[in-house]
């Protein structure tokens, strides 16, 4: 998914990972949101937008790394222990291998 900005009368199109960097940027900026917009070329709206898309993927796990990106082992025994663990792996074509234990 990426999204517009208005920019010099073009519209600049942002991939998920661009708007990553201006959300740090902001973060380290310490401006408020519409000074920090201004200065980058952005709406409000749309920062706000990905704030809250970016979040929610955090929060839904969608932080992983990309298909074909090389990975450490993850030991489920140490995830969830004592409880209900959920484990869901896209492994791409359409492949899904999920996981219950508990």
């Amino acid at each position: 998914m990426t999204s517009a900005t208005a920019s010099n009368n073009k519209w600049q199109r942002r991939s998920r990972e661009a708007w990553r960097e201006v959300l740090t940027r902001f973060a380290a900026s310490g401006l408020e949101v519409e000074a920090f917009c201004a200065h980058e070329g952005v709406s409000v709206s749309s920062l706000r937008r990905w704030r809250s898309l970016l979040a929610d993927d955090v929060s839904h796990g969608a932080d992983l790394p990309a298909p074909g990106e090389q990975t450490g082992f993850v030991d489920a025994g140490l995830l969830g222990a004592g409880g209900r663990l959920e484990l869901r792996l896209d492994l791409g074509g359409g492949v899904i291998l999920h996981l219950s234990r508990g």
